[in-house]
C-alpha cells in the first residue's frame, strides 16, 4: 500500500515537473522572440537616426552654400522625410501591439491545450480503471 502511494506521489511530481518544463520552455522561448524583436527595433531605430542626422548634416551645409529657393525644397524634403519617421514610429507601434495581441493569444492556446491534455489523461485514467487494463 504504502509502495503504491509513493508510486502515485512520484508519477504526480514527475507530471509537474514536466508540466512545469513545458510551460517555462514557452515563457524562454517567447522572451527569446521579445529579445529578437527589442534587438531588430532597436537596429531600426538607431539606422533612422543616423539617416536623419545624415540628412540634418546636408540640410545645414547646403543651408550655408544655397540660395534660397533649394533651402525651401531642402526644408520641405525635411519635413516630408520627418513624416516618414513619424509614420515608422506608428508602424512600429502597431507591430508591437499585433506582437502583444499575438503573445497573449499564444498564452491562451498554451493553457487551453494544457486543460484538454489534461482531461485527455483524465479520460484515459477512468477507461483504463472501467476496463481494468493499465
Amino acid at each position: 500500500m504504502q509502495a503504491a502511494v509513493a508510486d502515485s506521489r512520484s508519477h504526480h511530481d514527475q507530471s509537474a515537473v514536466e508540466t512545469h518544463e513545458r510551460i517555462e520552455a514557452t515563457w524562454r522561448e517567447r522572451a527569446l522572440n521579445a529579445e529578437a524583436e527589442l534587438t531588430r527595433a532597436q537596429k531600426e531605430i538607431f539606422t533612422q537616426r543616423q539617416r536623419i542626422g545624415e540628412l540634418m548634416g546636408r540640410l545645414r551645409d547646403l543651408d550655408q552654400t544655397v540660395p534660397g529657393e533649394s533651402v525651401q525644397a531642402l526644408v520641405s524634403e525635411n519635413t516630408s522625410l520627418k513624416h516618414r519617421v513619424q509614420q515608422l514610429t506608428r508602424e512600429h507601434r502597431l507591430l508591437q501591439e499585433r506582437l502583444g495581441g499575438s503573445r497573449s493569444n499564444l498564452r491562451f492556446a498554451d493553457k487551453r491545450i494544457a486543460d484538454l491534455e489534461a482531461q485527455l489523461l483524465e479520460t484515459a485514467a477512468a477507461a483504463s480503471d472501467t476496463t481494468g487494463q493499465p
